[in-house]
């Protein structure tokens, strides 16, 4: 896919967090040249800012899931959204813009002594709690940080409903999957199965999930064939736990390349809306923004072209366009 000089200077000048992932998924710049932008992650820009943030004892906000009572980024009354400032959001921020563990030498460590979970203060860090969402981000972290997160693949295998994929309700009684659960279940083992840990059957335990979401083409509902919500086509940056065909395909993205098969022809509605959705000068919109406290803005506001979801489009559309859906 050709990109315009204009678009490629637009997305080269940004933060180094996005930059080297341009320069090695778009662009197809030596490893020299793409490795050494994203050693910068740890000194400069954003990831450096939120580095700065992070607590003697390993935590940011003082806290695992939601900052420590009294922070000034606590949850207060009223407030709309939630606090994204805690330790496991940042965390797993800092993982997705692919920070080199190193730069965080002894937080697991720390994080294993010091951190406690708001659910149930005596279930240790790295085992995760009840929550998929917050197990998968936590098995993610835990890989990347070389933590003993191995548990954690087990309580997925054990929670994996009927129907394929997960669903954060099943302490609740629900037994149908969630989009949004699922690929957070699915983005978090994906990351641990590339990380080399082939010997944990995450292939088989992923395969059920992404069906569940391939055989309703991303966006529609079982049972009626109708689009199971607004949300599912509204794209939005940070992701946060928030499903949106474009973060799902870029799953299925890594998944292929992973596996070194082809998109499955199922993506095809998908990636129509993704294509669509391109604005004339080649980017794409921020279309919504999830309330809530944050350290600092991660992205532009709602109507302007957001950088992130634009490399995001590009290399889905890019990655589709070379490899080409096979029936």
């Amino acid at each position: 896919m050709e990109l315009s000089t204009e678009l490629t200077q637009w997305l080269l000048n940004t933060d180094p967090a996005l930059r080297w992932q341009v320069e090695r998924d778009l662009l197809d710049a030596d490893d020299s040249v793409w490795r050494a932008t994203r050693a910068r992650v740890a000194t400069q820009g954003m990831a450096a800012a939120l580095l700065a943030e992070q607590d003697p004892d390993g935590q940011w906000a003082g806290g695992a899931f939601f900052p420590a009572a009294g922070h000034p980024s606590a949850w207060q009354e009223g407030q709309q959204g939630q606090p994204w400032t805690a330790t496991t959001w940042t965390l797993y921020t800092l993982c997705e813009w692919g920070l080199p563990a190193d730069a965080l030498a002894g937080t697991a460590e720390k994080l294993a002594a010091n951190a406690h979970w708001e659910y149930d203060a005596d279930l240790p860090y790295w085992g995760g709690e009840v929550d998929v969402c917050i197990n998968a981000w936590t098995l993610a972290n835990g890989t990347w940080l070389n933590a003993d997160v191995a548990g954690l693949v087990n309580w997925f295998a054990e929670h994996q409903l009927s129907d394929g994929g997960w669903n954060c309700e099943w302490e609740s009684g629900s037994v149908r999957s969630s989009f949004h659960s699922t690929l957070n279940a699915l983005v978090a083992l994906l990351y641990r199965e590339a990380d080399g840990h082939h010997e944990e059957g995450i292939a088989e335990l992923r395969r059920p999930g992404e069906q569940y979401l391939l055989t309703r083409h991303l966006l529609n509902r079982a049972a009626t064939g109708q689009q199971v919500a607004p949300w599912a086509t509204t794209f939005n940056y940070p992701f946060r736990h928030r499903y949106h065909v474009l973060r799902a395909l870029d799953y299925f993205r890594r998944s292929a390349q992973l596996s070194g098969t082809s998109p499955d022809p199922r993506l095809g509605a998908a990636v129509e809306i993704v294509r669509v959705k391109q604005q004339h000068d080649g980017t794409w919109l921020q279309e919504d923004h999830l309330a809530g406290q944050e350290w600092f803005p991660l992205d532009v506001p709602v109507g302007q072209p957001s950088p992130w979801l634009t490399l995001y489009a590009l290399r889905v559309l890019r990655w589709w366009n070379e490899r080409g859906a096979v029936e």
